[in-house]
C-alpha cells in the first residue's frame, strides 16, 4: 500500500536554518498503482509515508557565500530531469544563506515563533504528444531552474533583487513574497500622475540592482517590464525571474544546436593520415600551446520583445550584459513616455528604429540613444556612476 501527501503550508520559523511543512496525508492506494512523481501540488513516498506526520520540521544545511566576483558555479550537476535538482538531500549550494529573513517583516510573531510569507518555485514539466512524438520542456525547465538557483547563491544580496530563502527538499527554490506590481503595472495605472522624480528614482534602483548582477558576472538574460516588481508602501523596486540568465565567461550558442550529451551531426574530421610516415619531412618540433580550459556553452534565448537585444534575435550575441543594457533603454523609453512601445520584429532583428522613436524623450533622450545603438557601435554600458541626481540636473 502506498500513501500519498499533500503539501498545506510552509513557514520558515525563527530556529535559523528550519522550515516548518504542514501536509494533509491522503488515503491509501492499492499497491499495484502506478506511484506519481513530485509535481506541484503533492509529492509521494511508498517506502516511509507512515512515518509522516501532518506537521514536520524540515532542516536546511546551511551554506556560506562567495563575496568575490565570479564566484564559481554550483558544483551539483543534476541530469536533465527537473525533479532531481532538489532531491534528497539537498546540495549544499542550494541551502538556505545565513539569516535569510534578515531584511523581511514577519506577518505574525507569537511566543516562540515568527511566521513570514514566502513563494515556493516548483518546476513544472509539462508533456504534449507532438506529431505522434512525446515532446517535453523537462530540460529547458531544468535549465532555467539551474540558471536562476546559480544567480541566488552567487550573488550577494541586494535591495533591489528578490531575496532567496533556500531550496526545499522533492519540492523546490523559497523566494521572498513581493508584495505589489510589475511596473508594466505601474506605467498602465499612473501613466498620467508618475512624477519626474519617482521615473528616476526608479531609473537609479534599476541600475544600482543591475550593475549589482553584472559586477558577478552574470546576465539577467530577460529583462521586461514585467520581470521588475514595484513593492507597495516603499516604491522599492526588485529584479527576479533569472531564468535565462547566462555567465560572461561562456560561450553562447543558439537554442537550436544539439546539447552536449546528444551525438553530433556529423563526426570531426580525421587526423592526417601521413603525419607520422617516414616519407614525410619532419618538422621541427613547437612547443604546445599552453593548457586552457574549455570555456562553457550556454543557450542563449530571445527575452521578451521588444526588449530582446537585435544580437540575441539574429543568434549573434557574444556580449550578454550589453544585451541587457539594450534591454534597460527599452525599459527607459517606456518609463519616460509613461506608455507600452513596441518594434516590428523584422525592423528590431536589423537594429532599426521606427521613426521618432525616441523623439519627446524628456529625461532619459540621450541615455536611450546610447543603449540602443548596435552592440559593436558604441552601445552603452550599464555603469553605477551613471546614476542621476534627483535634485539637480537630469541630463546624462
Amino acid at each position: 500500500m502506498s500513501r500519498h501527501v499533500n503539501l498545506k503550508r510552509i513557514t520558515l520559523t525563527s530556529k535559523k536554518n528550519w522550515w516548518m511543512v504542514e501536509l494533509n496525508e491522503e488515503e491509501e492506494q492499492p499497491s499495484n498503482a502506478p506511484i506519481s512523481t513530485v509535481d506541484e501540488t503533492q509529492g509521494s513516498d511508498s517506502q516511509h509515508a507512515h512515518h509522516r506526520t501532518p506537521k514536520q520540521l524540515h532542516r536546511q544545511t546551511p551554506r556560506t557565500y562567495e563575496t568575490t566576483s565570479h564566484s564559481s558555479n554550483p558544483i551539483f550537476q543534476p541530469p536533465t530531469n527537473p525533479a532531481s535538482i532538489f532531491s534528497f538531500p539537498t546540495p549544499t549550494s542550494y541551502s538556505a544563506p545565513p539569516n535569510p529573513t534578515q531584511s523581511l517583516a514577519p506577518v505574525a510573531a507569537g511566543s516562540a515563533s515568527e511566521l513570514f510569507k514566502c513563494v515556493v518555485k516548483k518546476p513544472n514539466v509539462v508533456q504534449l504528444e507532438i506529431n505522434g512524438e512525446m515532446q517535453s520542456n523537462a530540460r529547458d525547465v531544468t535549465t532555467q531552474f539551474l540558471a536562476e538557483l546559480r544567480v541566488y547563491t552567487t550573488v550577494a544580496r541586494h535591495r533591489n533583487i528578490c531575496a532567496f530563502l533556500g531550496a526545499l527538499e522533492n519540492v523546490g527554490m523559497v523566494l521572498e513574497y513581493l508584495e505589489g506590481r510589475t511596473l508594466f503595472d505601474v506605467i498602465r495605472a499612473e501613466r498620467d500622475t508618475l512624477t519626474r522624480a519617482q521615473k528616476v528614482d526608479y531609473h537609479n534602483q534599476l541600475l544600482d540592482g543591475l550593475t549589482h548582477l553584472h559586477s558577478y558576472g552574470l546576465s539577467h538574460g530577460d529583462l521586461s517590464l514585467l520581470n521588475i516588481q514595484v513593492t507597495h508602501g516603499s516604491d522599492t523596486i526588485k529584479l527576479f525571474d533569472f531564468g535565462r540568465s547566462v555567465s560572461a565567461d561562456s560561450t553562447y550558442a543558439s537554442p537550436d544546436e544539439p546539447y552536449d550529451d546528444e551525438p553530433p551531426a556529423s563526426p570531426p574530421p580525421p587526423a592526417h593520415p601521413r603525419l607520422n610516415s617516414r616519407f614525410v619531412q619532419k618538422m621541427p618540433a613547437i612547443p604546445p600551446p599552453p593548457a586552457v580550459g574549455p570555456r562553457k556553452v550556454e543557450r542563449i534565448y530571445p527575452g521578451t520583445r521588444p526588449f530582446s537585444a537585435p544580437e540575441i534575435l539574429r543568434g549573434e550575441c557574444e556580449d550578454a550584459r550589453l544585451a541587457d543594457a539594450y534591454s534597460f533603454g527599452m525599459i527607459l523609453v517606456c518609463l519616460d513616455r509613461c506608455d507600452l512601445v513596441d518594434v516590428k520584429p523584422w525592423d528590431q532583428r536589423k537594429d532599426k528604429l521606427p521613426p521618432g522613436f525616441l523623439d519627446g524623450l524628456e529625461i532619459f533622450g540621450d541615455r536611450c540613444l546610447g543603449y540602443l545603438k548596435r552592440c559593436d557601435q558604441g552601445r552603452r554600458r550599464l555603469l553605477r556612476e551613471d546614476m542621476m541626481d534627483l535634485d539637480v540636473n537630469m541630463g546624462p
